[in-house]
């Protein structure tokens, strides 16, 4: 039998993956170590300010396919260089807003 604490933990869990957005989604998906809920989660914050869906769907993928990103970077077409440009951009943000921070000591 299934604990309802149990079963009510894991629902919440499979909701909060299913409402994440598509790069959170993927970040944490990563297989990262550092890719837990609280940076996944301000990345997302990020894209949502600073990307459009559609950007934010195409990045999702750079996390699955690395070599994707490669390929995009060194395309030489006006579409992929304004979204490299965007992603450039929002990159170092995430960087500087969602890096964790070392510990003060």
């Amino acid at each position: 039998m299934i604990r309802p604490l149990a079963l009510t933990v894991t629902m919440l869990a499979l909701a909060s993956t299913a409402d994440a957005g598509p790069i959170e989604g993927a970040c944490l998906s990563s297989g990262r170590d550092a890719a837990d809920r609280a940076i996944c989660g301000c990345i997302q914050g990020l894209a949502d300010q600073m990307l459009d869906g559609s950007d934010q769907r195409r990045a999702a993928r750079f996390f699955r396919n690395p070599e994707l990103a490669h390929d995009t970077m060194l395309s030489d077409t006006r579409r992929n260089d304004a979204f490299w440009q965007r992603w450039e951009n929002f990159g170092a943000a995430a960087e500087l807003y969602c890096a964790p921070q070392p510990a003060e000591g």
